[in-house]
Parts: structure tokens; C-alpha cells; sequence
């Protein structure tokens, strides 16, 4: 296929993923999917591979391949039926990921292709409202699904073992509508098109894997070395080391995580379809936007970790926090490495925690009804050879938005008292990193409250003289006492009517020494 041809076919496919995407999005009933965005859409050849996806989220998109391997491996998939799942054992990441799988048959009933959407849903039973909480081990983080066929019984003890069952009904529906749209719209394309559909396919792939090999090799050859630690795993231990080997040869990236620390007993650990998404997410960040999103330039970055580490973790390891911020951890190591071998291209440290909040009660204003929410804060991006790091953004493996401050209140029973740049968070340089977010709730019910975040003892790093991003920190103000308590970086706590929470996120880290001239000025 020629040029033009490639880039028709790729909008073409990717247009359906994104329409799965607004589908899901507009008929779901949580915040946390409907508001933040907190989901992931994207469609897969019969074998299992990548085809295209939707911009959504990274650290669901890298990993999604894995669950779909997952699904297919259950068995041979019929017309109308889908495969639920989100074990991170057996394909999934962490828990409140619900993966739905669904396949496309062509007009002699053969398999053709495979539409998955991945929807963040806020609670999924576990210990802790939110599911998100200091867990040891993974059952106290919710219902954990390898993959099974979806049925009214299995959305029944979905929603069983949830605290807001309707919301994880309706949630549940949306995605299984989102995949019923892209079913159909490959259905039409195949009906249209015939087989030079699947001919499409497998050449984006090809464009893809030869136009990734073509980037690598323009970056040189070389070894390089990076580490970087996670704060503590909220158990007692840490720091956590994360350790990387990278090496670029003859068009391919291979990425050595095996000096790495072992798993953790709290729930840092990531499956290693995490550790991978968050590698092929660092090495896409170097290719020119055309570059097709599908499993042709997944080919071309090769990742090792070793079992039982907490970047390949064994059950019954917990995970919750491994797919929010051991990820991000992994990017760092990355990109530290990257930067001695393309010093003019590569950035220094983003906020490097997503900034995880979960709140659970009981809704006075509805009758008691309970209720569980679920956000993520953004941070400062890092500062890099030419430009200033930009400010109260979600950054690398993360593109959720925001909860609007109208939807929260409306939602839950809480009120946002600030919501504003964190001044002078960003590390110091000739580029200043981005600042971070101040976000400060006042509770009007009792709740549980857990933050699990990153980046509260260990600064981003800055580069080539630029200083480290500033940490984060979370207060919990009592409204009887007016005692200010900060808290540890991962803390689940009780609270009552009157306090308020004060979420200050990290900001990045600075480029280069204040006061000297970046090489353009030089």
C-alpha cells in the first residue's frame, strides 16, 4: 500500500476506536468514567494483535493485548457473545479495570477481528471503598475475574460485590454498548470491503513495525543505565528500587528491568503487561505522531523482567497501586536512560505519581445510599531541552481529565474548598518544570479516605543541572480540633462531617542550569 492509502486505512480504523470510546463515555453512569475518562478502546486482528486504538489511556492501551491474548486463549469465542475479565494474573492490570472482549465474524463466520474496551470502574468490592487501599494481598482488593464469558450471572456478581451495584451495572452496559458499536462498524466495513479489510490491517502492522525500526536506528547504538526509587510500598518497606539496562541495536530497544526490586507485601507490584505498556509508551513518545498505534512497533522493543519482581509479579502479590504508580516509576528509569543517549530530546522527571484519592460512605442526602469515588490528581510535567514543563497536567502513563468540581458535588457529599497550581512546585532551571495541584475537599458525611500516592519523599529527578520537582504532600485538618496532620504518602483514614483533605501534588523537575543559554541561544 502506498503512503496515502496507509494513513486513510489507519484514521479508518481508528475512528472506530474512538467512536467505541464515545459511546462508552456518554452512556456510562460513573464520574469516574463519564467525567474523568477513565477508559480505553481499541481493535484487534484475529491473532490477537493490535490494529489500532483510540488516544485514551496508556497504561491501559500497552497492556490491553494481553487480555485480549487472555480471551482468546479461553476458547473459541461465538457471534454475539463477549469475555469479561480483569485478573492481573491472567492478562488484566489492576483490579477496578474491567476488560470487555468481543469478536467480529466475516460473512463466512470466521473470525476477523476483536474490539476490547477497558473502563476503570469505581468499586469492585475489596477491603476498601475504591478498592484502592493498603492491601497485602489480592483478595482484599476485590472480585477478581480470569477471563469468562459475560452473562446476567456474571454482571450479578459483579455488581453483587460492589458497594454501588447500580452504578457498576450501568458502567457495565456502557462498555458492553461500546464494543456492540464497534462490532458493528467492522462488520459494515467487512460486508463493504471484504477481505481487503484484513489486508489493511496487516499492513498498517508492517508500515508500523518498519517505520518504529526506522526511528531506532536514527537513535544510534548503545548501552545505558538508569535507576530511580518508589517512595515505600505503604507496608513499612522501602525504598523501592526500579532499575533499568537499556540497549538500542540495529533498529530494536531492549529494556532490562531485572535489577529491579523483588515484590513488595503492599501493593505497589505490577503484572508484567504493565511493566511493558509503560516501556512501549516511553518508546512511542519518540516517534513522530503518524506512526500507527498497533502491535507493528510493539515488535520492535523487546522488555525482561524477572518473575516474582515487583515489575513481574506473582500471586497472591497485591497490585492496586502497581498500574497507577509503579508505572510511572518505569517510564522514569526509561526516559533517565534515554536522556544520556539523546540528551537534546528527552525531559526530566514528571510528577510521577498519579495521585491516587478514593472516598467511601454512605450519601446522607439520598437516604444513606452508599457510594464510592475514585480520582486520580495531575502534577507538573517535567521541563526539558527547550521548553518549560507544563503545569496541573496528567502526565505519561495517564490521560484521564480532571473531576469537574460541579460533577463532584453533585455526585457526592463533598465540597471543593481550592482547586488551583501548586506556586513553585516546579524545579529550578533554564526550562522550570511544571507546577503541580492543590486540591482541598471538605467532607459533609463520615467517609473512608485513602490516598495512595508517589513522589512524597523522593523528588522528580531534574537534568543537566535542572533541580529535582518539589514532593508532594497530603494534610487531613480535623473540624474539631483544627489540628493539622500530614499524612504518609499512602494512608487509609476515617473522617467525619467538617474536615477537609489537602492534596498538594508533586511538580517536575528542571532542565538545565539556571542562567546558562540552551543550545539554540548558544
Amino acid at each position: 500500500m502506498d503512503a496515502i492509502t496507509l494513513e486513510i486505512e489507519r484514521h479508518r480504523f481508528a475512528s472506530i476506536a474512538e467512536e467505541m470510546g464515545v459511546v462508552l463515555m456518554r452512556s456510562a453512569f460513573s464520574p469516574n468514567i463519564k467525567e474523568r475518562r477513565d477508559y480505553s478502546c481499541a481493535i484487534f486482528d484475529a491473532a490477537g494483535d493490535m490494529v489500532a486504538q483510540a488516544a485514551h489511556i496508556p497504561v491501559h492501551l500497552g497492556s490491553a493485548p494481553m487480555s485480549v491474548a487472555a480471551a482468546l486463549a479461553a476458547g473459541p469465542m461465538t457471534p454475539g457473545e463477549s469475555i469479561v475479565l480483569n485478573d492481573p494474573y491472567a492478562g488484566g492490570t489492576h483490579l477496578p479495570d474491567i476488560t470487555l472482549v468481543s469478536p467480529v465474524f466475516d460473512a463466512r463466520g470466521e473470525l476477523a477481528f476483536v474490539v476490547a474496551n477497558r473502563a476503570h470502574h469505581a468499586d469492585v468490592g475489596g477491603r476498601w471503598p475504591g478498592s484502592m487501599g493498603l492491601s497485602t494481598h489480592i483478595d482484599e482488593e476485590g472480585l477478581r475475574l480470569g477471563p469468562t464469558r459475560l452473562s446476567d450471572a456474571v454482571i450479578e456478581r459483579i455488581v453483587g460485590a460492589s458497594r454501588t451495584p447500580e452504578e457498576r451495572r450501568g458502567d457495565l452496559q456502557a462498555q458492553l454498548a461500546a464494543n456492540l458499536r464497534g462490532v458493528e462498524r467492522l462488520r459494515s466495513e467487512l460486508d463493504r470491503r471484504g477481505s481487503s479489510v484484513l489486508l489493511a490491517s496487516r499492513a498498517l502492522q508492517d508500515h508500523s513495525e518498519r517505520y518504529m525500526r526506522k526511528v531506532l536506528g536514527e537513535l544510534g547504538q548503545g548501552c545505558w543505565s538508569f535507576e530511580d526509587v518508589l517512595d515505600d510500598d505503604g507496608m513499612g518497606s522501602g525504598p523501592v528500587r526500579i532499575h533499568c539496562e537499556l540497549t538500542l541495536s540495529q533498529g530494536r530497544a531492549r529494556v532490562d528491568l531485572r535489577g529491579s526490586a523483588d515484590q513488595v507485601a503492599g501493593p505497589l507490584n505490577v503484572p508484567r503487561a504493565v511493566a511493558v505498556s509503560a516501556a512501549l509508551y516511553a518508546f512511542r513518545c519518540l516517534a513522530p505522531p503518524e506512526l500507527p498505534s498497533n502491535a507493528g512497533y510493539m515488535r520492535c522493543v523487546e522488555v525482561l523482567t524477572e518473575p516474582g519482581s515487583v515489575v513481574d509479579a506473582r500471586w497472591p502479590a497485591p497490585v492496586a497501586l502497581g498500574n497507577v504508580e509503579t508505572s510511572q516509576r518505569v517510564v522514569d528509569v526509561i526516559f533517565g536512560a534515554l536522556a544520556q543517549a539523546l540528551p537534546d530530546r528527552i525531559p526530566a522527571a514528571s510528577c510521577g505519581s498519579m495521585n491516587n484519592l478514593t472516598i467511601g460512605g454512605e450519601d446522607p442526602r439520598h437516604g444513606g445510599r452508599p457510594f464510592a469515588y475514585y480520582e486520580t490528581i495531575g502534577g507538573g510535567a517535567g521541563a526539558g531541552p527547550g521548553w518549560h514543563g507544563q503545569s496541573a497536567v496528567h502526565t505519561h502513563m495517564t490521560n484521564t481529565l480532571n473531576t469537574p468540581v460541579e460533577a463532584l458535588e453533585h455526585a457526592y457529599p463533598l465540597r471543593m474548598m481550592r482547586y488551583e497550581r501548586r506556586r513553585g512546585s516546579g524545579g529550578a532551571g533554564r526550562f522550570v518544570g511544571g507546577e503541580g495541584v492543590v486540591r482541598e475537599y471538605v467532607f459533609d458525611a463520615p467517609a473512608t479516605v485513602s490516598v495512595m500516592a508517589e513522589r512524597r519523599v523522593h523528588a522528580p529527578y531534574g537534568l543537566e543541572g535542572g533541580a529535582p520537582g518539589r514532593c508532594g504532600r497530603t494534610t487531613l485538618i480535623r473540624a474539631a480540633t483544627g489540628r493539622e496532620e500530614v499524612l504518609a504518602g499512602k494512608i487509609c483514614v476515617e473522617v467525619l462531617p467538617g474536615d477537609r483533605l489537602l492534596v498538594e501534588t508533586p511538580g517536575g523537575g528542571g532542565f538545565g542550569t539556571p542562567g546558562t543559554p540552551d543550545a539554540a541561544e548558544a
